[in-house]
């Protein structure tokens, strides 16, 4: 089975729990790599909670299957709303679309998806007060826990991270690989997922 490469796009004020669930779904499995990046290359980005992780990878898009994109806050001066006025990591993210890669995003994560233009006329999710917000920008916003359209897949609020992180190891690695991940955390999956074709 060929490695799945993740790399987990982090910022300042991002919010723990959106990367923290589907990278422990991730760490499950064998056959995925796994890597934190920043759009600023490697240095310590500091979390919503106050953590400080050090990022030593350079931003590498061209290395990745799938980019995974978190959320940081909602509203003015969250973390997601700093990035966006700051433009750097949408413009990025715009850039690294290609064949073959897939960007997911979790909980606030999917405005920076939009501010990338990457939702426009597409099925996708977020946290539920960032809804109108989304379909401002041209999103075509599902009430589903998970929303898979092929090379963007989206999740809800914070703890559909874990959702997502299934959902995904379900897709690039079996049924089987995602029931190893549910029985070693002990979790089990909530809520539908919404997916435009069959993987």
């Amino acid at each position: 089975m060929r490695p799945l490469n993740v790399h987990t796009v982090l910022y300042d004020a991002v919010e723990d729990q959106d990367f923290i669930g589907p990278i422990t779904v991730f760490g499950v499995s064998d056959s995925v790599r796994q890597t934190y990046v920043t759009v600023d290359g490697p240095r310590t980005v500091t979390t919503a909670s106050g953590a400080e992780i050090t990022v030593r990878a350079l931003w590498s898009p061209e290395a990745a299957d799938l980019i995974l994109v978190p959320g940081g806050g909602y509203g003015e001066g969250s973390g997601v709303d700093r990035e966006i006025r700051r433009g750097s990591l949408p413009a990025a993210l715009a850039e690294a679309k290609r064949p073959g890669l897939v960007l997911a995003a979790v909980c606030t994560g999917t405005l920076l998806l939009a501010a990338a233009g990457l939702t426009k006329g597409r099925p996708c999710t977020t946290h539920h007060v960032a809804e109108d917000d989304l379909r401002a920008q041209g999103g075509n916003v599902v009430k589903a826990r998970v929303v898979d359209d092929g090379d963007l897949v989206t999740s809800g609020g914070v703890t559909s991270g874990l959702d997502l992180g299934l959902w995904l190891t379900e897709r690039f690695h079996g049924p089987e690989a995602a029931l190893l991940a549910e029985e070693v955390l002990e979790y089990q999956r909530r809520g539908t997922v919404w997916h435009a074709t069959t993987h």
